[in-house]
């Protein structure tokens, strides 16, 4: 079955680049645009797809807002969502992954690149680059540290899932984990299955997020 896609960004000329490189693919099929949030949240609404490719800065409503309405906290049935920005509009993304977006790219990424992270958000998996994420939710993170840092998920996590943690807020992917812990990437699998469920979070973007919010990995890393 194909990937059903909306694609939404104010500037024409991205947004013809998106779908032209997007519908191209035999597995995915982009099933409207739109050109501002506010039209974004209600074709979204309308056509339910399995990705939206989401700019962040747009007219009547911005990406982020759109984003929150459509995959945010307290939302029944989340759209995933993916966030396409430009380096220098960090923050914006950092926010965008607390309103409920599933990863993020950067405009300069390659049409291949893309079409994974289309593929990746799809799949019900987080889309994170290693190196961005740790200097975005590096220098962010720290901003929304709850009083009580790492006290809940001290309470709630095993040790080895502490440590799991720890690791997925720096980027590494599983394969990269178990290698560090020197286990097997099932068994990372089933680790991270373990955090997400017992910390109520949807995917790993929503994890990193919680380890820094929570004085769980360090910014400077």
């Amino acid at each position: 079955m194909s990937i059903r896609v909306l694609v939404c960004d104010d500037q024409a000329l991205v947004r013809t680049g998106f779908v032209t490189i997007l519908d191209a693919q035999a597995d995915l099929d982009v099933v409207g645009e739109a050109s501002d949030g506010r039209a974004a949240v209600e074709l979204a609404r309308r056509l339910r797809p399995d990705v939206v490719v989401m700019d962040i800065r747009m007219p009547v409503l911005d990406g982020i807002e759109a984003t929150r309405e459509l995959a945010g906290p307290g939302v029944a049935d989340p759209i995933r969502t993916l966030v396409v920005t430009t380096f220098n509009l960090d923050e914006y993304v950092f926010q965008a992954l607390r309103a409920g977006a599933s990863g993020f790219l950067l405009k300069d990424a390659t049409p291949q690149q893309l079409i994974a992270g289309v593929r990746t958000v799809a799949a019900g998996d987080a889309l994170l680059a290693p190196a961005v994420t740790r200097q975005l939710i590096g220098r962010f993170g720290t901003r929304v540290r709850p009083a009580d840092p790492a006290a809940a998920a001290g309470q709630v996590l095993a040790p080895r899932e502490l440590e799991v943690l720890r690791l997925i807020a720096t980027g590494l992917s599983n394969a990269e984990i178990a290698a560090t812990l020197v286990i097997s990437a099932e068994t990372v699998k089933t680790y991270v299955s373990r955090i997400l469920t017992k910390l109520d979070l949807r995917d790993r973007v929503q994890a990193v997020v919680y380890a820094y919010r929570n004085g769980l990995a360090d910014p400077t890393q």
